[in-house]
């Protein structure tokens, strides 16, 4: 190792030190917003009635229990899952513009729920039509990027994904037109905002085993994406089969995000902005950048959805917020330059 990378493998050990202590006490903290019961009293009074089996308040200990102890779980858990996915396309396309949106996985989730709600669909199916949307969409991209012959399939699958998006979306806004206004496009336009203000304890156990499958290969092949980061031919002559390894990556990102996408709707910019902040802290040595991600962006919605939860007398969705922080970090990134991706 040499001497100016120690510096910076120290701070990624620093921080993940100190990120899941971080992400608890976020998670405590949130616990205690709400217009209810907020406040570390109520929390104390709920917990004593757990333990004890006699709640005080049972209204209270509804509210702790089955309301906010599932959002938090899944904002930790979608936070997690949307870093990594974005951490692992930066990596796989060598570009920190990239997010788990490139390959069309948001919007073909987008167009099963969609159809869904038009077809009033109960909410269990709803959620598997997203997620089957979502791996449609990135295995049509995939497949069409097969047949193109060029010399860099990196750019191929950029603008496959591109005219993909572009496909999907025009489905999206004709079934938009299609819907009923008064019942179906409240909800479908709610729904691509992105909330978690409706999951439950099934919704956030229903995605873990698709979080977790996902996230294995990107643990098991963490060394292999350092080596792509160098480049196609650089990672190829060091032994790494390109192909194999990004169709098995990008397959478990896309997994990860279908899953989480199908249970909260459209939380975008943490897969593009989570995983850079973190490459600018620690670096980009993958071993400490996938699991620096993952508690950064638990951290990040954490906060995003208490803010969701306070600052205005109605809940604001969640894709508003994190586009209201992510664009002009977006835009920040193109002013200069992208320092800090090498």
């Amino acid at each position: 190792m040499s001497a100016p990378d120690k510096p910076v493998q120290s701070a990624g050990r620093r921080w993940l030190a100190a990120g899941a202590p971080l992400v608890l006490l976020l998670a405590v903290i949130s616990m205690m917003v709400g217009k209810y019961g907020g406040g570390p009293g109520p929390l104390w009074s709920a917990l004593h009635g757990l333990m004890t089996g006699k709640a005080d308040d049972p209204m209270l200990a509804t509210v702790f229990w089955n309301v906010r102890l599932p959002r938090v779980m899944a904002a930790i858990l979608v936070g997690a899952a949307l870093a990594a996915a974005g951490a692992t396309f930066q990596g796989l396309f060598r570009n920190p513009l990239v997010s788990p949106d490139l390959l069309g996985v948001s919007v073909g989730a987008s167009l099963g729920a969609v159809l869904g709600i038009f077809l009033s669909l109960n909410v269990l199916l709803i959620q598997l039509a997203a997620f089957a949307g979502g791996l449609l969409a990135v295995i049509v991209v995939y497949g069409i990027g097969s047949l193109v012959r060029r010399h860099d399939p990196v750019l191929t699958l950029v603008l496959v994904g591109i005219a993909v998006q572009a496909l999907i979306g025009a489905g999206i806004s004709l079934i938009k037109i299609l819907a009923d206004p008064y019942d179906q496009l409240p909800a479908i336009t709610y729904w691509l905002l992105g909330s978690m203000t409706a999951i439950t304890r099934f919704d956030v156990l229903s995605i873990v085993p698709a979080v977790v499958i996902g996230l294995l290969p990107m643990v098991l092949l963490r060394w292999r994406i350092n080596l792509m980061t160098l480049g196609e031919d650089e990672a190829q002559a060091l032994g790494v089969d390109t192909r194999k390894v990004r169709l098995l990556l990008v397959t478990a990102a896309t997994l990860v995000t279908a899953a989480t996408v199908s249970v909260t709707g459209i939380i975008g910019w943490i897969g593009l902005i989570i995983p850079h902040i973190a490459r600018m802290l620690i670096g980009p040595d993958f071993r400490l950048l996938l699991p620096s991600s993952m508690l950064a962006g638990a951290a990040y919605l954490l906060v995003v959805d208490m803010l969701a939860r306070s600052i205005a007398t109605i809940e604001v969705p969640l894709g508003i917020l994190t586009a209201v922080v992510g664009a002009p970090f977006f835009l920040w990134l193109l002013v200069s330059g992208w320092r800090g991706w090498k």
